[in-house]
């Protein structure tokens, strides 16, 4: 999601291919299932085929789906859940009367779904279902279709649903819709009846208010239909571009002469499908050395600068998907697309869609951050609805620091203004633990801090617990542990604690399952004698300068005694300190004229007038 838009709203309020398709891969690299007690990690599997009409005129379109389930778990499934996203938009809906009823709504939303005519609310409607050709009862229920089986799915077992809907595209309200504020006529997102994801937990079909999403692995193979005149861009591979005369290097040529053509595309291993189309569109490529094609859609009647603008970003998003590369793990698919659309930014599978009429810095930035998305959350396929920090706090991370080296800004910590956000939000009564629901905090902006600040504070902020270099590390096991997988907040914790070998389970749950605050202070230095002390209730290691009389200084690192070990450091390592102790003192060698706590700033603690003494 587009964080920029995110930051400037939070801001004014303080101051937004190669997985196996039935994964079953060894506990040493994933923690044990609850669920069964085997020592193997599973996932369910889909394959989607769908051929859709769409008319351009009245924004209405036919779908036929063939989707092939397969049930990797060890349980019997004796009911199934698709997503009905577009139901979101029409009076009454949970989105709407959610959005009526927050304290600080959206204003991309606020009140404009309860006032859409029946020709601009959004739909999808299932006219009929199979399960292997029997006929199966079903109930739509707000945006979830409730599905009985007409037999039971067993472990193992993979059985064909086939589907035939008509659906209605909204007019621009989030992420989806047609007619963008920036002309964009089609941006399709969450489209399409999506089958809910199953897993050791049970099913994830939650309701769509407002957050994000979860889906199943899968291969994807769409036919759409369309106006010829219409440029399509999206998720997947085009299958066909010398049937519908359309050159992916040499633009439109010789188009067939009639009124609609279909466009194939194939998106592999993925857990979604988008795609966008205008008539309007410029289309451009830019092939990586050693990398993906690279794919920019955006309209031709863009104003002279922004149109010069999406020219030269294109080089940099190509640096961009390098650093990533070379920094968390390799991209594994043959393209990615950086489509105008929308009305924000917002990552799918092998695309984004931005909106196009940014300043130069703005288009980049917001580019960076969505496409650092393809890792943390295309790739490390995190349940956006219950660990919404995972994939913006770490793509925040991530695409903080691409920045910081793409463009050479050299900013000593690229993450400060996460942590001035958080600690705003820690210092108020409005913090709530990172284990809520997406949709269910008190506030937008409580939300938007916790997802992407405090998020990314925590990924910051284990690099001061293990180490900088442990972190790069870290970061590059956890890809290689659970990409194309579903990772949980301990797994990024057990690809630490196997980089380092130290006791982390502390750090997730005092910062990510609690709002316990750190707080250290200088209590007092008599002599040669510092006594420090615990104010607030969680825990962490202590980077300490000490400054002496005689003009030299000396740095001290304590470690935290429940961590059972320390990170790397240079500087003199001195004895454990236990938690529940509120006080620790220890002797220097000479006078002391100045002692500082964390002198680097990477611990967030809350109260930094007594850190300094």
């Amino acid at each position: 999601m587009n964080r920029f838009l995110i930051s400037i709203f939070c801001i004014s309020l303080l101051w937004s291919c190669n997985g196996n398709k039935a994964v079953l891969a060894s506990a040493t690299n994933t923690p044990e299932n609850p669920s069964t007690k085997k020592t193997t990690y599973w996932q369910q599997h889909v394959d989607y085929k769908m051929e859709i009409d769409m008319d351009v005129n009245t924004y209405q379109y036919k779908g036929k789906q063939e989707l092939a389930y397969t049930n990797n778990s060890p349980d019997v499934l004796t009911k199934v859940y698709y997503h009905l996203y577009f139901n979101a938009f029409q009076p009454g809906s949970e989105m709407d009367v959610r959005s009526r009823t927050i304290a600080d709504p959206d204003k991309r939303v606020g009140d404009r779904i309860s006032k859409l005519k029946p020709n601009e609310i959004g739909y999808i409607k299932v006219n009929s279902l199979k399960q292997n050709g029997t006929k199966l009862n079903y109930e739509t229920v707000g945006t979830i279709l409730e599905v009985e089986l007409a037999k039971p799915i067993q472990p193992g077992e993979k059985v064909i649903f086939n589907m035939l809907f008509d659906a209605q595209v909204p007019t621009q309200i989030r992420r989806s819709g047609r007619n963008s504020a920036e002309g964009v006529a089609l941006s399709m997102t969450q489209w399409y009846p999506k089958l809910a994801e199953y897993d050791f937990e049970g099913w994830h079909a939650d309701p769509y208010i407002g957050r994000e999403f979860h889906g199943v692995w899968g291969d994807f193979d769409v036919k759409l239909s369309i106006d010829k005149n219409y440029i399509v861009g999206g998720s997947g591979y085009l299958q066909n571009p010398n049937e519908i005369g359309y050159g992916y290097e040499t633009g439109v040529v010789n188009r067939p002469n009639s009124d609609k053509l279909t466009w194939h595309f194939k998106a592999p291993n993925v857990h979604d499908f988008t795609w966008a189309a205008d008539p309007d569109y410029i289309h451009d490529t830019y092939q990586m050395q050693n990398g993906p094609k690279l794919h920019f859609l955006y309209k031709k009647t863009l104003e002279a600068d922004y149109l010069r603008d999406w020219k030269k970003m294109q080089p940099k998003a190509a640096e961009l998907i390098q650093y990533y590369s070379d920094n968390i793990g390799k991209y594994p698919y043959k393209q990615y697309s950086v489509i105008q659309g929308g009305d924000g930014g917002m990552e799918y599978a092998m695309c984004t869609l931005i909106t196009g009429k940014r300043s130069y810095g703005s288009l980049v930035g917001v580019t960076a951050h969505e496409m650092a998305h393809t890792w943390f959350q295309f790739l490390l396929a995190t349940n956006e609805a219950k660990h919404e920090w995972m994939d913006e706090g770490f793509t925040s991370y991530i695409s903080d620091h691409a920045m910081n080296t793409v463009f050479k800004e050299s900013e000593k910590n690229p993450t400060a203004n996460a942590y001035k956000n958080y600690l705003y939000l820690a210092n108020s009564d409005k913090q709530q633990p990172l284990t809520t629901h997406a949709d269910r905090y008190h506030y937008n902006q409580v939300y938007s801090i916790s997802a992407y600040s405090k998020g990314e504070v925590f990924m910051a902020q284990l690099g001061y617990v293990i180490g900088e270099e442990n972190l790069k590390k870290t970061i590059k096991k956890y890809f290689d542990d659970f990409a194309f997988k579903h990772p949980r907040p301990i797994d990024i914790i057990r690809s630490a604690e196997k980089i380092t070998g130290l006791e982390l389970d502390w750090y997730l749950i005092d910062f990510t399952q609690t709002t316990n605050t750190i707080d250290y202070g200088i209590k007092s230095i008599k002599n040669k004698t510092i006594t420090l002390e615990r104010i607030g209730l969680m825990p962490m290691p202590i980077d300490l300068k000490v400054t002496y009389t005689d003009g030299t200084s000396e740095d001290f690192y304590i470690p935290l005694q429940m961590m059972r070990g320390e990170k790397p450091t240079s500087a003199t390592i001195i004895k454990d300190w236990a938690w529940a102790y509120p006080t620790y003192s220890f002797d220097v060698s000479k006078t002391v004229k100045s002692v500082q706590i964390d002198p680097t700033e990477m611990m967030a603690d809350i109260d930094k007038s007594n850190n300094k003494k």
